[in-house]
């Protein structure tokens, strides 16, 4: 049997939070940064197609598409919340955290194109994303609580 490890895995659409965001942002493998506005409008300048915004139907649409991979793979679906401009999901996949993360985003790429109201933009989401390991019960109700109440607090 496969050890199962439980995620919280977070991406962002397309052009909506770019390296140096005033809010913050994550470096890969160096974790949280400061806001670096000139960053974030060099990266702007540089993007190869527009800002993609999810509209409430495509929202529903990745949902769906997430519940049912993590049901044909045999994963634990935790909470997921998919936003106009990003994703959370908790799960407990028997992958590797990127490969995870990337069938989710493959099958919701997959569900925006081919909806008669397809995104057809080059890019839909931002290379890779967050995912930090969920150690233990109380860690984990932390995540599902914050996936599913906390992102109508902000502001």
């Amino acid at each position: 049997m496969k050890d199962l490890v439980t995620y919280f895995i977070t991406w962002t659409t397309y052009g909506t939070w770019l390296p140096g965001d005033v809010r913050g942002w994550r470096k890969m493998k160096q974790g949280n940064q400061i806001p670096q506005p000139r960053l974030e409008e060099w990266c702007r300048e540089r993007m190869k197609g527009d800002t993609v915004i999810l509209s409430p139907k495509h929202r529903a649409k990745v949902e769906a598409v997430c519940r049912e991979h993590a049901e044909v793979r045999c994963w634990k679906l935790h909470a997921i919340n998919v936003r106009s401009n990003h994703v959370h999901i908790a799960v407990t996949s028997d992958k590797p955290p990127k490969i995870t993360r990337d069938q989710f985003k493959a099958n919701g790429t997959r569900v925006l194109r081919e909806d008669p109201d397809a995104i057809t933009d080059e890019k839909i989401w931002t290379r890779g994303g967050d995912t930090e390991i969920i150690d233990g019960e109380y860690d984990l109700e932390c995540v599902i609580e914050y996936i599913l109440e906390e992102q109508d607090k902000k502001g």
